[in-house]
């Protein structure tokens, strides 16, 4: 082979994620509701009797289909499957940065405004919903809190193989996990990431246009 051969497998080739074949794709929306006092923000609370994470808050969401158009339309459907919603009267505003989980997932979310005109829970998926004012997000900062990662590699892991042997210095990492408090709910995990992400944003902007 020589370098010319190269260049023409690589030139019409897009880069992506090393790995990216492997992991689980989930996408979600970030509800906002247009009330008479202003915008809020949506949650749901997960119904008690799911196998994962049984009442614990998050935005609606799930794993993308191979009939899905794309993340957001998978993000819309989500919606509508778990709130009732119809599709049309769920927009999707804009994409906010997609995030790789330590945990082997890619999660794509979007801020999207929806309409509570007609709204049918999913028992099976959703306990109930509620609502916080975006302004009182915006004034709010969260508990900031840690969780240290650290490699643990397995029984017969061939330290004999790498410099150092047992003695290798693994690269261990710490993880932010926030908190927002409102009333009695309490959202942390990946929901609070994504939130402050999406506060985070809304700051900058503003910040910008004074």
């Amino acid at each position: 082979m020589n370098i010319n051969e190269l260049k023409t497998i690589f030139e019409n080739r897009t880069p992506d994620i090393l790995g990216g074949e492997n992991f689980a794709k989930f996408s979600l929306l970030l509800p906002l509701v247009q009330k008479d006092e202003g915008l809020h923000v949506l949650f749901e609370v997960r119904s008690l009797n799911m196998r994962r994470q049984p009442g614990e808050i998050c935005f609606p969401g799930g794993k993308i289909d191979p009939e899905d158009k794309g993340p957001d339309h998978a993000a819309v459907r989500e919606t509508h499957e778990e709130l009732g919603i119809a599709e049309e009267d769920i927009r999707v505003l804009f994409p906010l940065d997609y995030m790789l989980s330590p945990f082997g997932t890619i999660i794509y979310s979007y801020a999207g405004l929806i309409d509570l005109k007609e709204i049918k829970l999913n028992k099976d998926e959703v306990h109930e919903i509620f609502t916080v004012p975006l302004d009182y997000l915006l004034n709010t900062e969260p508990a900031l809190h840690y969780i240290q990662l650290r490699p643990e590699p397995e029984e017969d892991f061939p330290f004999h193989l790498i410099a150092r042997g047992k003695d290798y210095s693994w690269q261990t990492k710490s993880m932010e996990e926030y908190f927002y408090f409102y009333e009695d709910r309490i959202i942390w995990g990946l929901t609070a990431r994504i939130l402050k992400h999406f506060l985070d944003i809304v700051r900058s902007i503003r910040a910008d246009s004074v």
